[in-house]
């Protein structure tokens, strides 16, 4: 459960928590809310402040239905962020939310710590021997299609049974290059009805099987304001029950937009266990 970052090596069997930089005009929750290097700042220096391990910075929007982009902007957006980043936090822990290899390499090249992939390896094949090569720590989430598509009707005969065994398959081609840094994230949101969505949540512990650190990323997704028919402005209140949940099956990183409260679930939940 150690995973190594730029040589610092960060035990998950005491979980931790990543905060969420959206550098994306449209995501679902904070699109458009960081555009100047002030705001920025404002937040990274918050988030640490309060308690965050890893800071996961994205710049292509992943919500259903977002836009595609080409690598050039995403480059364009994220490669700047990067290094103001670096440069005023010179021992920060940076993720970075891409798919793409090519984003990965020129990131982790100017100073990022790990790499985190909505595809799981699935739409761009040379990202595995990218990251191998690299050797960094890789989030490895499950995706049914994309995100233009994956919302349109999820279909799945078990969806635990068939995501663990995607995971499986991938961590098996991980190894096989390796790579030994492989946390897996089951993707809330991705392809999943609200119905698979829970019954994911229910099902966490069962991952442990495969011998990865889990991060979990619920916070604030429609999985929640939807069931409670609120906003996802709203959502803070049922995004650390989720957390809460997630954490006592078996979670060892919380992806969240609100670092403080995630801290606080993971003290509360470490007292029992």
């Amino acid at each position: 459960m150690t995973i190594n970052c730029k040589g610092n090596l960060i035990d998950l069997a005491s979980p931790k928590v990543m905060g969420i930089l959206n550098i994306t005009p449209d995501s679902f929750y904070d699109g458009g809310k960081y555009k100047d290097k002030n705001a920025i700042l404002r937040q990274v220096d918050k988030m640490l402040e309060e308690g965050a391990t890893f800071i996961d910075v994205g710049a292509y929007s992943s919500r259903p239905g977002a836009a595609h982009i080409s690598e050039e902007e995403e480059l364009k957006r994220i490669l700047p962020v990067v290094d103001l980043l670096v440069k005023n936090f010179p021992d920060i822990i940076l993720s970075i939310d891409t798919f793409r290899s090519a984003v990965a390499r020129a990131t982790i090249g100017s100073g990022a710590a790990l790499i985190n992939d909505i595809s799981g390896g699935n739409m761009d094949d040379k990202m595995f021997a990218t990251v191998a090569e690299l050797q960094v720590p890789y989030v490895l989430m499950h995706m049914l299609g994309t995100p233009q598509n994956m919302q349109k009707n999820p279909v799945y005969e078990d969806v635990t049974k068939e995501i663990i065994s995607f995971f499986a398959a991938q961590i098996f081609k991980l190894h096989q290059l390796k790579l030994n840094d492989v946390i897996i994230d089951v993707g809330f949101g991705f392809g999943k009805t609200l119905e698979h969505n829970f019954e994911i949540l229910k099902n966490l512990s069962l991952f442990k099987s495969l011998d990865a650190p889990i991060l979990a990323g619920v916070s604030r997704k429609s999985m929640l304001y939807k069931t409670l028919d609120i906003s996802a402005k709203e959502a803070l209140n049922a995004t650390t029950s989720a957390n809460t949940i997630a954490l006592l099956n078996g979670a060892n990183i919380l992806r969240v937009h609100d670092v403080k409260e995630a801290v606080e679930a993971v003290k509360i939940v470490q007292q029992i266990k």
